[in-house]
């Protein structure tokens, strides 16, 4: 199963899991055009697509997916503040509950940001295991086991959020909106490490700031942090996870 990153920042997010015969989109916040583009135009084999909240960022391409005929699966609460135009509807998913779509098996859980009913995912494939996925979460309340694949937000760092702040780079406003909705490298190092990563092969760093974060040390801080290979969820990154090491 290949993890492919369309885009992972503030400018919009999707990622695409797919094998040969399916697969599962990730994020409706890029044109769909690409998302075709990547899938090579065999829109048919998206068994579903998965949005975690309602923000522009990730969501604003929802009625194009919809409109292609691909289940759109999001909260209740990302369903009534989305500016829906197609005649189809998104599908309402309940925390906790798992929905088989394809070979996948989803369940919802809730997340820490600023908007209506934010979602992070456990996704469990037979070709990659349980992927955890969480973006756009200043703090994680559960633990998991018998994860395979990591991919969490990692948007900042503290300090130089701060700095930045100090110099008037960011201003104040800005900067309490990252700190009490988004996820900062210590906090990210810290959620790992109260996981079983026993089994894990790969963490994904995602949605990086372009002002508030450094790509390397965040890179070298997690493994540190967790001794796993370790990436970031730059655009075109694509890698492959499989649920066994070899």
């Amino acid at each position: 199963m290949k993890l492919r990153v369309l885009n992972s920042n503030s400018k919009g997010n999707c990622y695409i899991l797919q094998n040969e015969n399916e697969a599962l989109v990730i994020e409706c916040g890029v044109k769909f055009s690409e998302v075709k583009k990547a899938l090579d135009f065999n829109v048919s084999k998206v068994v579903a697509a998965l949005v975690s909240h309602e923000h522009g960022d990730h969501a604003k391409y929802v009625n194009d997916a919809l409109n292609s005929g691909i289940e759109v699966y999001t909260s209740p609460g990302t369903i009534s503040k989305l500016k829906l135009k197609s005649n189809k509807l998104p599908v309402a998913m309940q925390s906790k509950k798992i929905v088989q779509l394809g070979n996948f098996k989803v369940m919802a859980f809730d997340v820490k940001h600023d908007c209506a009913e934010p979602y992070g995912f456990l996704i469990d494939h037979p070709d990659t295991g349980i992927i955890l996925f969480a973006t756009d979460t200043y703090y994680l309340p559960y633990k998991f086991d018998n994860l395979s694949h990591i991919l969490l937000e990692c948007n900042y760092s503290m300090d130089i959020l701060n700095a930045n702040y100090n110099e008037g780079k960011v201003h104040k406003k800005v900067r309490d909106r990252v700190i009490e909705s988004h996820m900062n490298v210590d906090t990210c190092c810290d959620t790992l490490r109260a996981n079983n990563l026993t089994d894990v092969r790969n963490i994904i760093l995602l949605h990086l700031s372009d002002s508030n974060s450094n790509e390397k040390l965040f890179m070298k801080q997690v493994k540190q942090a967790t001794g796993k290979r370790v990436f970031v969820a730059s655009r075109g990154f694509e890698i492959e996870l499989n649920k066994n090491l070899f």
